[in-house]
């Protein structure tokens, strides 16, 4: 059989056959990955080869469709123009960098971050990111403060409208607990408490968003004490040690008709009795 430089044949477990493609640059040795014939293999060395030892720097975006995948191409031409090897497909720009989840699919991410993600792989499942961490799925927002229960423009907004941008300059948190929003256009700000129990509703308005938080764990306790089976997430207030935090629970006072809702849970609870 022709050799072909840059390839490499193996064996499957079950005996089948597979080329692998791997090139030298600058000392390093990388791997292009694994292909079913080595043409194909061959192919993705020469294009590797030749994006490596051009004179011309060339962009993620001169990609042209072959056998080098775009995220190699991506990895290759970031190592080549920027002189670090990075095994994720990260491209470095000034202060900040770019992540190609695919050629239309990029991620923009403040240096700061540049570790997390050279050692992280990020995975799309519709619109959320994931990395695997300690076996986990993580999903990224949670890095920048957004929560699981977060709605865009709800919790929290991208400053210059771009959902791909997550630099730490262009993340404005919102809102930060469960149940918890700010009434729009509300100066001094007030903050608002629902809870969903067969439909929304109001337990108060509050001045602050640590009495809202406290409002609403006080509210889903006087829920489950009527018998409502709901598990409720509790806010958890980073801020407050925990004296000060029983201090707020015990002053924060739901609004009458919240109270009478419960009133009447209980009401029917007796009944059933």
């Amino acid at each position: 059989m022709k050799q072909f430089p840059g390839v490499f044949r193996a064996t499957k477990k079950n005996g089948d056959v597979y080329y692998r493609s791997s090139v030298t640059f600058r000392s390093k040795h990388i791997s292009l990955g694994s292909f079913s014939c080595p043409e194909a293999a061959h192919n993705a060395y020469n294009t590797a080869s030749n994006l490596l030892h051009s004179e011309i720097n060339y962009l993620p975006d001169n990609y042209k469709k072959g056998d080098l995948s775009f995220l190699k191409w991506v990895i290759l031409t970031n190592f080549k123009n920027n002189g670090i090897y990075i095994k994720t497909p990260i491209y470095l720009q000034k202060n900040y960098f770019e992540y190609y989840l695919s050629q239309n699919d990029v991620l923009l991410f403040d240096a700061d971050d540049l570790f997390y993600y050279s050692t992280h792989s990020i995975m799309r499942r519709g619109n959320h990111l994931f990395v695997a961490d300690y076996g986990m799925q993580v999903n990224i927002a949670s890095r920048y403060g957004i929560k699981n229960f977060a709605v865009q423009n709800r919790d929290y907004r991208f400053v210059n409208g771009n959902d791909h941008d997550f630099r730490y300059a262009n993340i404005e948190i919102l809102n930060s607990y469960h149940g918890v929003s700010r009434q729009p256009d509300s100066f001094p700000p007030v903050y608002i408490t629902r809870i969903h129990v067969n439909g929304d509703h109001i337990v108060g308005r509050f001045e602050s968003e640590n009495e809202a938080a406290a409002a609403y764990n006080k509210a889903a306790d006087l829920l489950q004490k009527a018998g409502i089976s709901i598990q409720y997430t509790r806010n958890y207030l980073p801020g407050l040690s925990a004296a000060h935090y029983q201090k707020l629970y015990q002053q924060v006072c739901p609004e009458p008709r919240f109270l009478d809702y419960i009133h009447s849970l209980r009401s029917i609870d007796r009944k059933d009795e």
